[in-house]
């Protein structure tokens, strides 16, 4: 058991900084080909002169039919990153002292554990006896299947609350979550659809809580703000579950695959070494140091995400991009070089 980071360490995203966004932006997960134009339509429909119902009726009930469950275990929230937050204050007002982690995950897990005070577990410890175990497939920062996940989800049914973090299985690109319905039924479901749909820019999320959980999901209804989401995020979780938005995402994957072939064959002919991955991102190790370089590839308009702080040093994390983008990551790290 290990303590939980600095909560007050600034949090490392991807993405745009003070100087704004670049023009080929590794560094995030959204999908390369988006935005969704159904999406798109969307927002520009969206009435933002009012307020959403603060209850979420219908769109709980879109999601739940979506999704085939009841609407009453559609738990709404603002982000990824607010239920994160929300589900680990939940746990720990119920007296929770630990959390257990995948080896490498997501920052705000860990973040939101040090808020609480919680201390942190990571694997290859055991999760049992935590008080709330997060799981992520396909994983981040690696993009891989998570390893024994189904027999993890079943040694922890009863005893700690388990969420999926749901992220990326709309962009995985091969194989499937190897997960039973009832398997499903027993962990807390996180969805975030923004990544899939190219808006990153606009925060909504949810979560489809196990059956049995009625007293978490009531206590995390209390813990929420009024209207976690905007007439904006609600238009964009309403666009997910269209059928044609479902069609054009499958689509995508197509390009994406191609895409991903091409983008590890051109790390892999730097001189780097590239890591498997089923979704639409990898890591890889540089042939030379990513750091001294960074200052350079952005200066060309180029951003890879440093693999640092998900506890890969000497790695980096790249999205799949179109081949434009990619000819101008090689064209960038040749000049670089010195």
């Amino acid at each position: 058991m290990i303590p939980a980071s600095d909560p007050d360490e600034e949090a490392l995203h991807g993405g745009p900084d003070a100087r704004g966004a670049v023009l080929h932006d590794f560094s995030t997960n959204a999908i390369a080909c988006g935005p969704c134009p159904m999406a798109l339509q969307a927002l520009a429909q969206a009435d933002a002169a009012r307020y959403p119902d603060p209850r979420y009726t219908a769109l709980r009930e879109t999601l739940g039919r979506f999704h085939a469950v009841p609407p009453e275990r559609i738990v709404i929230a603002a982000s990824a990153s607010e239920f994160i937050a929300r589900i680990t204050a939940a746990v720990a007002q119920q007296g929770g002292r630990e959390v257990w982690l995948p080896r490498h995950s997501y920052g705000d897990y860990g973040r939101a554990a040090a808020a609480w005070g919680l201390d942190v577990r990571r694997e290859p410890e055991s999760p049992a006896g935590s008080a709330l175990a997060w799981c992520c497939d396909p994983s981040s920062p690696l993009g891989q299947v998570q390893p024994g996940l189904g027999a993890l989800v079943d040694a922890l049914a009863g005893t700690t609350p388990c969420v999926l973090d749901l992220a990326y299985e709309p962009l995985r690109l091969e194989g499937r979550l190897d997960l039973s319905a009832a398997q499903k039924d027993r962990v807390w479901q996180l969805w975030t659809p923004n990544k899939a749909l190219g808006l990153t820019g606009v925060r909504a999320a949810y979560a489809i809580a196990p059956l049995e959980a009625t007293g978490m999901v009531q206590r995390l209804t209390r813990l929420a703000p009024s209207w976690p989401l905007g007439a904006h995020g609600v238009a964009l979780l309403e666009a997910w579950t269209l059928s044609e938005t479902q069609d054009w995402l499958a689509s995508t994957r197509d390009r994406l695959r191609d895409w991903k072939r091409e983008q590890q064959a051109l790390c892999a002919a730097m001189g780097w070494s590239v890591l498997p991955s089923v979704a639409n991102y990898f890591c890889a190790r540089p042939d030379v140091p990513y750091a001294p370089r960074s200052a350079a590839l952005r200066e060309a308009g180029v951003q890879l995400r440093d693999a640092r702080s998900f506890g890969l040093p000497g790695h980096v994390r790249l999205a799949v991009l179109s081949p434009p983008s990619q000819a101008a990551l090689a064209g960038a790290w040749q000049a670089a070089k010195p």
